[in-house]
């Protein structure tokens, strides 16, 4: 093997991307060595291009959604064996991240990919699943919901609403799907018309237009259910649909967002806004994060988890930067961007 890979670089703060070469890192105690057949792109990739959302030293690789081949195994590894399929969350460290050919993962947050799912699929699923997760289940980083997987969590939620808005997006998709782990019902979620088949192929019980007003999706949410909305998952967090979020806010209820909050919690009612940090790198998402990550093989296998709906972009690594202009203009709906490194020229 080579000691050199190709990767995508971001030279400088605000720069413009571009292929180079470097390193191929060499795993750790505790790290997998994974040769990246898959990388999917999320909007962060191009927030920190254009913003800076992430602390980040250049010049920096960047992307977590990982899937590819175990190369080589660090000390400890017990779990897993080189030439194994594996799914992986990257953090933003150059040697662990996505827009590369080779790159380290933690095994913590590694998991076998079933014969079921492509290295494609499975790309979609790390970024946006623990961003999901960690809004539900997170103790400082979400609503702090019993996991569904704990003796405790025995229909806890069941026959309590729930709210998603933009259940087609990447994070809203895995929340749907986890709000049904859990037992809530009504399932209710918000996308374009176009994507409600889809929307409710993920477990969505009632489906509303992305485009009504916060009254207007009340008043169609009191049609469905009489009871309090004490919890909204928003995917999307722009300040329109935060205001939407609020509104349908019941008493003592929760706002989980994926971006800055734009509402202030000081409108009273006992509601409270948390931010959904979805790294399980995170100190505190740790222990929650790796008890999801354990039954990830499972969950898809047996389709408790759907992957998103993907595309797959042309030339390799290259094709990542015209992926990421079309996620920064809002021209990608209902799938994740997927490239394939090991196709770059």
């Amino acid at each position: 093997m080579s000691l050199q890979q190709k990767a995508l670089v971001l030279p400088q703060k605000q720069g413009n991307f571009e292929l180079s070469s470097r390193s191929i890192p060499s795993p750790g105690v505790g790290q997998l060595l994974i040769k990246i057949r898959s990388a999917a792109l999320n909007p962060v990739d191009y927030k920190i291009k254009h913003t800076e959302v992430v602390a980040i030293q250049y010049p920096a690789v960047l992307g977590t959604d990982i899937a590819g081949i175990v190369e080589e195994l660090g000390e400890g590894i017990e779990n897993f064996r080189k030439g194994d399929r594996v799914v992986a969350h990257g953090k933003f460290t150059n040697d662990f991240t996505a827009f590369q050919q080779y790159t380290l993962t933690a095994a913590s947050f590694t998991a076998k990919i079933p014969a079921s799912e492509s290295f494609d699929s499975a790309a979609t699923v790390p970024v946006g699943l623990d961003t999901a997760l960690v809004g539900l289940y997170g103790k400082h980083y979400g609503a702090g919901i019993t996991p569904p997987w704990t003796e405790s969590a025995s229909g806890h939620e069941s026959k309590k609403p729930i709210v998603i808005l933009g259940g087609s997006s990447s994070v809203g998709s895995y929340t749907i799907q986890l709000a049904r782990l859990s037992g809530f019902y009504p399932i209710i979620t918000t996308a374009s018309p176009s994507n409600e088949e889809l929307v409710k192929g993920y477990g969505a019980t009632h489906f509303f237009d992305r485009s009504l007003s916060g009254k207007q999706l009340l008043a169609a949410i009191s049609e469905v259910t009489d009871e309090p909305i004490k919890l909204v998952y928003d995917a999307i967090s722009l300040p329109e649909t935060q205001s939407v979020g609020w509104e349908l806010l019941a008493d003592n209820g929760t706002l989980v967002l994926t971006l800055y909050a734009k509402v202030k919690e000081n409108e009273g009612k006992g509601r409270k806004i948390v931010q959904a940090f979805g790294n399980p790198h995170a100190p505190e998402n740790e222990e929650l994060c790796r008890n999801s990550w354990a039954r990830l093989e499972k969950w898809l296998s047996d389709g408790t988890i759907q992957p998103n709906k993907y595309e797959v972009l042309p030339n390799g690594l290259e094709g990542i930067i015209g992926g990421l202009e079309r996620l920064r203009l809002g021209q990608v709906s209902g799938r994740k961007l997927v490239a394939h490194p090991q196709e770059t020229q």
